[in-house]
C-alpha cells in the first residue's frame, strides 16, 4: 500500500502546489458526498469552466450598509415620459406666433411658442411627450376636464418622469381681479377692495392644491412634479400706457402674485416633504417664476408680458391680455430647464 507521505510527494510532482490543494478538497468532497463540479472555483480550476465575474445583479449588498446609486436629476426626469399640465401660462396663451396658434377651435389655446417646446426638446424622453395645459384651468378643471376635454390627470401614468404643470391662477380669479382694476367706474371704488375676496379664495386654494399635488403623485407615484409661480407683470415705475393701472395699484397686483406663489411654494415642499419622510419616489418642486420677467415688465421697452389688448366689438379684454409673450415663454422654459438639471437638493431614486 501506498504511503500517505508517497502520494503526497507523487501529486506534488505532478500537479503542483495547486494541484495538491485541489485534489485535497476533492478528497474532502468525496468523503462528505458533494460533487466536486458544484464549487465554481474548482470547476474554473480543473476543468476551466464558471470562470467568468459575477454580473452586478448577482451580487447581492447589504441595502443599509452599501445602498445603490441614486439616479441624477435629469435621469430621475427623463426616463419616462413628459407631460405639461395647468392653465394658460403653461398652455401658452399671449404668445401666438403662427396661424394655427389663433386656431379659434382649439379651446384651450395651447400655442406653438409654450414653454412645454422648449422642455420637451431641451432632454430626451424615450417614452415620448405631451402637452395638455389648458387656457383657464382651475385645480378642479385639471382633474375634472375643461372645454369638453377629458381630465388632464388622465394623461399622465405610472411610465411619466416629468410633470411640468402652472395652476392657481384661476382659482383665485386673477385676471378678473386685474380687470377690476383696469375697469374703473365711480360706484366701484377702490382696486384694492378686492383682497377680501382673494383672501377667502387664497384660503380654498390653500385645500385644493395639495389635494391635487397627491392626486398628481398618485397617478405618477415615480415622477418629478415641478410646479412654477407666477410672475410679476407690472414695473411699479410708472403708470402703464393704456392700463389704467396706477404704480399703488400695481405693487398691490404683483404682491397678490408674490403671495399666490409663496402658496404654491409652500404646498410643493410640503409634498415633497412627506414623500421623502417615507423614503418614496419621485419628488415635488418648485420654479419661482416672480422675478422671471425683471426689467421686462407690462410696460417696458421690452415686455416679456403682454399689456391690456381689448376686443372692442366685445368691449372685453382678450385672453392675451397679462399672458406671457414669445420671450416670456422662452424665460420660463430656462427656468424649467434649469430646474430640471438641478434636481430637489436631494437624493432621487
Amino acid at each position: 500500500m501506498t504511503s500517505p507521505g508517497s502520494w503526497v510527494r507523487w501529486v506534488r510532482g505532478r500537479l503542483g502546489e495547486r494541484g495538491l490543494a485541489v485534489a485535497a478538497m476533492a478528497g474532502l468532497l468525496a468523503l462528505g458526498g458533494v460533487p466536486l463540479v458544484a464549487l465554481p472555483a474548482v470547476r474554473c480550476e480543473v476543468f476551466g469552466g464558471g470562470c467568468r465575474e459575477p454580473r452586478p445583479e448577482e451580487v447581492r449588498a447589504d441595502p443599509v450598509s452599501a445602498p445603490g446609486k441614486g439616479l441624477t436629476p435629469v435621469e430621475a426626469a427623463t426616463w419616462g415620459s413628459y407631460v405639461a399640465l395647468g392653465d394658460s401660462y403653461s398652455a401658452g396663451v399671449g404668445a401666438e406666433a403662427s396661424i394655427a396658434d389663433q386656431n379659434p377651435l382649439e379651446r384651450c389655446h395651447r400655442t406653438s411658442k409654450a414653454y412645454y417646446h422648449e422642455v420637451s426638446k431641451a432632454f430626451a424622453f424615450p417614452k415620448g411627450s405631451a402637452f395638455w395645459a389648458c387656457s383657464g384651468a382651475t385645480t378642479a378643471d385639471v382633474r375634472d376636464g375643461r372645454h369638453g376635454e377629458p381630465s388632464q390627470l388622465g394623461r399622465i401614468g405610472a411610465d411619466t418622469s416629468l410633470v411640468t404643470m402652472s395652476v392657481g391662477g384661476n382659482d383665485i380669479g386673477f385676471s378678473k381681479v386685474v380687470a377690476g382694476c383696469v375697469v374703473k367706474l365711480p360706484w366701484s371704488g377702490s382696486c384694492t377692495r378686492q383682497g377680501g375676496d382673494i383672501a377667502g379664495k387664497m384660503s380654498d386654494l390653500r385645500r385644493n392644491l395639495p389635494a391635487l399635488i397627491a392626486e398628481v403623485h398618485a397617478r405618477a407615484p415615480r415622477a418629478r412634479i415641478v410646479l412654477m409661480g407666477y410672475p410679476k407683470a407690472f414695473s411699479e415705475v410708472k403708470g402703464t400706457s393704456g392700463d389704467n393701472i396706477s404704480v399703488t395699484e400695481q405693487q398691490w397686483l404683483n404682491a397678490r402674485a408674490y403671495d399666490l406663489g409663496q402658496l404654491v411654494r409652500q404646498a410643493a415642499a410640503e409634498a415633497d416633504a412627506r414623500i421623502a419622510a417615507r423614503r418614496g419616489q419621485g419628488s415635488v418642486e418648485f420654479v419661482d417664476a416672480y422675478s422671471a420677467f425683471a426689467g421686462h415688465e407690462v410696460g417696458s421697452s421690452d415686455p416679456y408680458m403682454n399689456g391690456l389688448t381689448l376686443n372692442l366689438s366685445a368691449f372685453q379684454a382678450e385672453a392675451r391680455s397679462y399672458h406671457p409673450t414669445v420671450n416670456g415663454q422662452h424665460a420660463l422654459a430656462g427656468l424649467f430647464i434649469e430646474q430640471i438639471k438641478k434636481g430637489p437638493g436631494r437624493r432621487l431614486s
